[in-house]
């Protein structure tokens, strides 16, 4: 009987999705309010990535609700993997079963890869206004090259400290530019604090490129903590 039923749930979401499918038409023309953010966005923020610009701006309260959501993850990851030689208790057994070394190839394919991983992340961070990129997607690019650092080193230990105490300036920072916008613009997040300069530019858009390093530096740190407390 308990097959019946899924047999029938599963053909229930099959003709769901499928009368989804067939009724699907691809949009010729953006609607009148997309056409609207696609206008006032570059016109007003001086973004011509609209995406960003939105996100960091317009959603700022939004955006800093995820951030604060990737902060309390982090933090039940911590406490709920966290390893049993760190929290005193003792030592189980199969604890002193050596693990095999990473190949020489997976070594040095990251010392080669690692850097450049990097640089992306960076790129995708601090260019996140002009192109597709910004802090969370910039941020979890570094948080991989961080993955690919612990599978290559596996015994090296990630200074947890280092990266608490950077997200957490980076989370402060990120308010108080907020709270700047509400004091010099016209509401939280305001990017009009700092000037707009010229369109396309790498150095525009008043504040967006400061927001957006600050949520890249903050994921990516969020992220790599996250990363290591599996690992553990």
């Amino acid at each position: 009987m308990r097959r019946f039923f899924s047999l029938v749930a599963v053909l229930a979401f099959a003709g769901l999705f499928a009368s989804l499918a067939v009724d699907y038409d691809e949009r010729s023309a953006v609607s009148s309010l997309a056409r609207h953010y696609l206008t006032e966005v570059p016109a007003d923020l001086g973004a011509p990535n609209v995406v960003t610009g939105i996100l960091i701006t317009f959603r700022g309260f939004d955006t800093l609700g995820e951030v604060a959501v990737l902060f309390m993850v982090a933090a039940s990851v911590g406490l709920l993997l966290a390893g049993k030689k760190e929290s005193g208790e003792p030592a189980q057994e199969g604890d002193d079963v050596v693990e095999p070394p990473p190949s020489e190839l997976v070594r040095n394919g990251a010392e080669i890869v690692l850097p450049m991983i990097f640089l992306f992340g960076a790129y995708v961070i601090l260019n996140g206004h002009l192109s597709a990129g910004g802090g969370f997607q910039g941020g979890a690019v570094v948080a991989s090259g961080v993955m690919l650092l612990m599978l290559a080193y596996p015994a090296g230990a990630i200074n947890h400290a280092v990266l608490s105490v950077t997200e957490s300036l980076a989370g402060v920072a990120y308010v108080l530019i907020g709270i700047l916008g509400i004091a010099l613009g016209s509401g939280f997040l305001d990017s009009h604090i700092l000037p707009r300069g010229d369109f396309g530019a790498f150095i525009s858009a008043g504040a967006i490129p400061v927001i957006s390093a600050l949520l890249g530096i903050k994921v990516g740190a969020e992220l790599s903590v996250i990363i290591d407390r599996f690992r553990s």
